[in-house]
């Protein structure tokens, strides 16, 4: 008996120090987490000071509206074949590379704007930033591989506060700082500083503790009950995997682009078809109602465009706080991803349609405030579905993937809401009711995928 008694005594005490382990790597995933937040409250208040103001500096330097309008469609189509390639490749070479090379070489386009006194030099500035502006698809990518399913949602509402908190304060600061005699120059020299200061955060993020926090780490308190031999074995998985990226960036570029094919390729033969075919309908009925936002609002009610700028900021604040308020929400719901999309989109779809057929400027207001909450949900929802259904091994490429469907949205939709705007003021937002139909009914043809709360993985096919 004493032998046994002393067994399971030693057995007791290293259960206790692997709590304690975990408990010390769950607090260091905590802080990397909130780091990340910081990451991209950086990268949108960066972005956010210099993007209002390009308009008004390309046409300063003499270029026409055509030639705008086509600089401004070669990002999105960079975006475009960019987003899949760099998410797939933050898969293969790790997060930590490519989150740093997106982030410097992104500030080495602003800094070449910041240069741009021809209509070429800003074209060529854009290049960059065009191919590698993917922080915050790697940074989400990066919070997938950290937190666990359940907790996912909820931290993804907070980074997508974060980010939205920069969006709000960066026009600000752009705003007044363009007052001055070659503003836009500071401006765009200063977001390239803000985007170095980004990498240098990156850079002294802890990084020994990416792997070790892993999903499990986060989960609510009290149900970590690891015991010293899982966490033994935890540790060993991470050191194998540290490894195993540290020689993907080493390998040669071609076998890294063969790499990066194969797994679009994995992607492409899935069945997420019915996921991405969601959010580019949601993308593109979100993006037709604020196509003409200013100008419906003049024609149908007389308000003045400064009352409309109100507006949109009023709705980005409390997108921000529905960001905030996403933990709740989903344990609501019982962490069932799934029916908080279906919700969020119909609900989305009937305040589109209270927008397009509002009496007066009241109904708009009341519109718009719902509706900053039920399009935060829904974005991030659809990104957590993605990843849940489509496996987390992958996570870098499905937000890539998911990200160039957004930015199909980005190029039909300006197309989309011209012709609408040929009939009526609320074409646009009409239209928008009618692609949102689709998407609703699209998810409802295929509720038996996610009957088990949007847990099931979807293999190719």
């Amino acid at each position: 008996r004493r032998p046994s008694a002393a067994a399971r005594m030693d057995e007791e005490e290293d259960e206790d120090s692997g709590g304690r382990r975990v408990a010390g790597s769950s607090a260091a995933s905590a802080r990397f987490v909130r780091c990340l937040y910081a990451v991209g409250f950086l990268d949108l208040f960066g972005v956010s000071m210099v993007v209002p103001l390009m308009n008004l500096h390309i046409k300063s330097l003499g270029a026409s509206h055509t030639v705008a309008g086509i600089i401004g469609s070669l990002y999105g189509v960079m975006q475009l074949f960019s987003s899949t390639f760099v998410g797939c490749w933050s898969d293969i070479v790790g997060r930590r590379y490519s989150l740093l090379a997106c982030i410097l070489l992104s500030a080495l386009g602003y800094f070449l704007l910041g240069m741009s006194t021809t209509v070429f030099l800003f074209a060529i500035s854009r290049v960059p930033v065009g191919i590698f502006k993917h922080t915050l698809s790697i940074s989400k990518a990066l919070l997938s591989d950290l937190v666990s399913e359940r907790d996912r949602p909820l931290v993804m509402g907070r980074f997508n506060a974060a980010s939205s908190v920069g969006f709000i304060l960066g026009p600000v600061v752009g705003g007044y700082l363009a007052e001055f005699e070659g503003g836009f120059y500071q401006t765009s020299f200063i977001c390239a500083s803000i985007f170095l200061l980004n990498g240098g955060l990156v850079w002294m993020l802890p990084w020994s503790e990416e792997n070790t926090g892993n999903r499990d780490h986060y989960q609510d308190k009290g149900t970590n009950s690891f015991s010293a031999k899982s966490s033994h074995d935890l540790h060993l998985k991470s050191a194998t995997s540290r490894a195993v990226t540290n020689s993907s960036f080493f390998q040669s570029p071609w076998i890294q682009v063969a790499t990066v094919l194969k797994k679009i390729k994995g992607i492409a033969c899935s069945n997420l078809w019915d996921i991405f075919l969601v959010r580019f309908l949601m993308s593109v009925a979100i993006l037709l109602y604020y196509s003409n936002f200013t100008l419906a609002l003049e024609e149908r009610f007389g308000v003045k465009p400064l009352f409309a700028g109100y507006l949109l900021s009023y709705s980005s604040a409390l997108g921000v706080l529905a960001g905030c308020l996403l933990g709740p929400i989903t344990r609501l719901y019982g962490h069932n991803t799934y029916r908080l999309l279906l919700h969020s989109s119909t609900f989305t779809c009937v305040l589109i349609l209270l927008y397009t057929s509002a009496l007066s400027i009241w109904m708009v207001i009341l519109s718009s405030t719902f509706l900053a909450f039920s399009t935060t949900i829904g974005r991030t929802c659809i990104i957590d579905l993605e990843l849940t259904a489509g496996g987390n091994e992958a996570s870098g490429t499905l937000l890539g993937v998911g990200q160039s469907v957004t930015s199909v949205g980005r190029i039909i939709a300006p197309l989309l809401s011209g012709i609408a705007q040929e009939f009526s003021p609320c074409g646009p937002p009409g239209l928008a009711v009618g692609l949102a139909l689709v998407a609703i009914v699209v998810m409802n043809a295929n509720k038996q995928k996610y009957c088990s709360h949007g847990s099931v993985k979807l293999k190719s096919q």
